[in-house]
C-alpha cells in the first residue's frame, strides 16, 4: 500500500498513558516505547505478578521508566468502575488512553460476571465504559487521544448482531470475535464524532496490528481447556512455517503508536501495517475502514445500547 506513515515518539515526559492489558503483547510493546520516551504509564491488568514481572523486564532496557500498576478485569464493570474511581480519585489528567486488552476466540461462550458475551463484554463493552468513567480526566488536557485496537476481524468477519449481541442462540468464536472487534472500531470512530461535535477535545481513533505474533491467539482458543486447541497448534506452526506473515510485537504496535502520538493522526482515522492485506510490513498506512463500521445509524444504535448495557453515560 502507499502512503506509509512515519512513526516518531516525540518527548512524552509529563503525559499520563492508560494502556489496558499491558503486562504482555502489544500492550506489553506500548508500555515500553510510551515510558521510553518518558511518559508515565499506568497499566491497567488483571495480574500484578505478571504486571511486576513485565515492570522488571522493561525496566531492564528503560532503566527510567515511569510504571505503575492498577487493577483492571474488564469482564467485570464492577473492576472498570473502581479504576475509573481510583484515577479520577488522584485528579491527574489523562493524556493518552490505549484501550488494548482483549480476549479472542474462546472455543464456547463464556460470559462476563456482568453476564455478557465475553469477548463482546470485555473487548468492546469493557473500554466503552472505561473511557466513559475516565472522561473528565481525559476532558481535562484538551488534547488527550484515544486509541481502540480493533482487528483484521473486523472486516472478515464482523458483523453487529443487534438481534443477538451476546450469542445466546447460537455461538461461533470468530463471528463474536468479529462482531466485538468491529464494535471497537465504531466506539472509536463514534467517541471522536461526539467529541468534536460537544467540544471535548479528544481525539479519538483506532488501530489494527495485522499479524502481529502475540498470546492472544494461543490464550483464547485454548481458554479453559487442559490441552492445546487445533487452532493453537495451526498458529504456533504458522509463526513457525511462514514467518514472513507475521510482524514481532515491535513491528506490531506501531499502528497504535502512530495513532496514540504522531501530531498527523486523525480523529476518526484508522491505521494498520503497511503491507500486503493490511497482513504485516514493518510500516503504517491507513487502514480500509470496512463498510459496516462506516453506518453512522448502526453506530449511534451501538453507543445508545452500550450505554443501557453497561450502566454508564456519556455527556449529551
Amino acid at each position: 500500500m502507499a502512503n506509509n506513515l512515519v512513526v516518531t515518539v516525540p518527548d512524552l515526559s509529563g503525559k499520563l498513558a492508560v494502556v489496558t492489558g499491558s503486562n504482555s503483547g502489544l500492550g506489553f510493546g506500548l508500555a515500553r516505547r510510551l515510558s521510553a520516551a518518558g511518559a508515565d504509564v499506568v497499566m491497567a491488568i488483571r495480574n500484578r505478578a505478571k504486571g511486576e514481572a513485565a515492570i522488571d523486564e522493561i525496566r531492564a532496557t528503560v532503566p527510567d521508566a515511569k510504571l505503575t500498576i492498577k487493577p483492571l478485569d474488564l469482564s467485570s464493570l464492577a473492576s472498570v468502575a473502581a479504576l475509573g474511581e481510583q484515577l479520577n480519585a488522584d485528579g491527574r489528567p489523562v493524556d493518552i488512553l490505549i484501550n488494548n486488552a482483549g480476549v479472542m476466540t474462546p472455543p464456547s461462550r463464556e460470559t462476563t460476571d456482568d453476564g455478557f458475551e465475553l469477548q463482546f463484554g470485555s473487548n468492546h463493552l469493557g473500554h466503552f465504559a472505561l473511557t466513559a468513567h475516565l472522561l473528565p480526566l481525559l476532558r481535562a488536557t484538551g488534547h488527550a487521544r484515544v486509541v481502540s485496537l480493533s482487528s483484521l476481524a473486523a472486516r472478515q468477519s464482523g458483523r453487529i448482531h443487534f438481534d443477538d449481541l451476546q450469542f445466546e442462540k447460537s455461538y461461533a468464536p470468530m463471528q463474536a470475535y468479529g462482531q466485538s472487534k468491529l464494535a471497537v472500531l465504531m466506539f472509536a470512530r463514534e467517541l471522536d464524532r461526539r467529541s468534536h461535535e460537544a467540544g471535548w477535545g479528544i481525539t479519538s481513533n483506532a488501530a489494527h496490528p495485522g499479524l502481529t505474533k502475540t498470546n492472544l491467539q494461543i490464550s483464547g482458543p485454548s481458554h479453559g481447556r487442559a490441552k492445546p486447541s487445533v487452532m493453537e497448534r495451526l498458529y504456533t506452526v504458522s509463526w513457525r512455517l511462514a514467518p514472513f506473515l507475521w510482524q514481532e510485537i515491535d513491528e506490531g504496535i506501531l499502528p497504535a503508536l502512530y495513532a496514540a502520538v504522531s501530531p498527523q493522526a486523525e480523529g476518526g482515522g484508522y491505521y494498520g501495517p503497511q503491507g500486503i492485506y493490511e497482513a504485516a510490513g514493518g510500516g503504517v498506512a491507513p487502514a480500509k475502514v470496512p463498510a459496516r463500521a462506516r453506518d453512522d445509524a448502526a453506530s449511534r444504535r451501538l453507543w445508545d445500547v452500550s450505554e443501557q448495557l453497561t450502566g454508564v453515560g456519556y455527556p449529551g
